[in-house]
């Protein structure tokens, strides 16, 4: 019997990937919008067994979106939840992913941020929504990056299954956060 696992990532400017083990999947421009991807992907909730949901890096208010998400789903439908990096969301053998950090910057594998021209790419295939806004930086430095529309730049949901940490409560998923928010408390 296979366990019916809800798979999503909310963490690119991609807006949200979303899976159900499997192999249906959808795919929405907007983070925000995940429900209705899920909404197609599950005739009925009850289906779902676990929810494995992306932990960043990437934006904070998207990574927030997901996780709120994964931890609503869970407590109404009695499930438990693992997490994983958006960066494992990438096959190994495609390329290096690279995430779009925005402040002139890209998370890594590591994790890690980093300027684009501080990384060392000669002879690498780059990518995710990193190596499309930064694609004439990682050209000239030698890289290779595919077509702007072409599969290979968004998180499969599927992979983030396959490498997800343990199960548990959905409290216990924690953010994974490679720099410090713009906001900050008053002091």
């Amino acid at each position: 019997m296979t366990t019916t696992i809800l798979a999503f990532d909310t963490s690119t400017t991609f807006g949200a990937v979303c899976a159900v083990t499997p192999d249906r999947r959808a795919h929405t421009p907007r983070a925000g919008d995940l429900l209705q991807a899920v909404d197609e992907l599950v005739d009925d909730p009850a289906e779902i067994e676990r929810i494995v949901v992306g932990r960043g890096p990437g934006s904070f208010t998207s990574i927030r979106i997901g996780l709120a998400i994964a931890r609503t789903l869970a407590l109404t439908l009695d499930v438990h939840v693992a997490g994983a990096s958006t960066l494992d969301g990438y096959a190994e053998n495609v390329g290096t992913p690279l995430i779009d950090a925005r402040r002139g910057e890209v998370f890594a594998p590591g994790p890690r941020v980093a300027k684009p021209e501080e990384l060392r790419v000669a002879g690498q295939r780059l990518i995710g929504d990193g190596a499309i806004r930064y694609r004439t930086i990682f050209e000239a430095a030698g890289a290779t990056i595919p077509p702007d529309d072409d599969p290979v730049h968004l998180p499969d949901p599927l992979l983030l299954v396959e490498r997800a940490g343990a199960f548990g409560p959905a409290a216990a998923v924690e953010p994974l956060y490679v720099r410090d928010p713009d906001a900050r408390p008053s002091a």
